[in-house]
């Protein structure tokens, strides 16, 4: 799909060690060799059911690909999601997801993310959070960001906690076919202006915003 005709692809973020690019069907091929590879490792596993990174290559990439481009078709005022590609230096190294619920009510988010096994533990992930809160709250005017992660997922917990979000009690969810239990976070707008950076720059917000329905 050309940028042109679809703003959101467009969009960018970008912070002192990373960007988040708008996710295009070129991004998403740089990323293709990654998926392809594989990024779940051994137990505990990250994400709930369905998940098509569960799945056997080739179908796995074929899936994750449909779910992206079925994606960025669903575009409510409720509900909508932004896919980024996680560019380190010239290289595709993850994706970012920023997700609106019920938005056109209550300006609520949450996100969704990966990256490539060999750019864990740099704090990356730390750092395309901070990212992708500031396009919510800076660029779309959110009220307040979710998270939820799988209790023994110590790396997204950890990010959440470090960035302000408050525990917000737990839910249920099966992966792989087994219950598990999720932690739940929020983090609200008041709470996040509080230690807001100014080192983050949103290129080509106000354009994406009609797509969104957002004034």
């Amino acid at each position: 799909m050309s940028p042109t005709f679809y703003p959101p692809l467009n969009v960018r973020v970008i912070t002192p060690k990373l960007e988040l690019h708008g996710a295009t069907d070129d991004l998403l091929a740089q990323l293709l060799p990654v998926v392809r590879r594989g990024m779940i490792g051994p137990p505990p596993y990250p994400f709930d059911d369905p998940m098509s990174l569960y799945e056997e290559s080739p179908l796995r990439e074929r899936k994750w690909l449909q779910a992206i481009w079925r994606g960025r078709g669903t575009v409510r005022p409720d509900t909508w999601r932004l896919y980024f590609v996680v560019v380190l230096g010239n290289r595709a190294v993850g994706m970012q997801d920023l997700i609106g619920v019920n938005f056109d009510t209550f300006q609520t988010v949450t996100s969704f993310s990966w990256l490539a096994p060999d750019f864990r533990q740099r704090g990356l992930g730390r750092e395309m959070r901070s990212a992708i809160l500031h396009l919510a709250f800076e660029g779309l005017g959110a009220a307040e960001a979710t998270s939820e992660a799988f209790v023994d997922n110590t790396a997204s917990n950890r990010v959440s906690a470090a960035l302000g979000y408050q525990p917000n009690g737990s839910d249920w969810a099966t992966r792989r076919g087994e219950p598990a239990v999720l932690n739940r976070w929020i983090l609200r707008r008041d709470d996040w202006a509080t230690t807001r950076r100014a080192d983050i720059d949103l290129i080509g917000v106000d354009e994406c915003k009609p797509v969104l329905y957002i004034p």
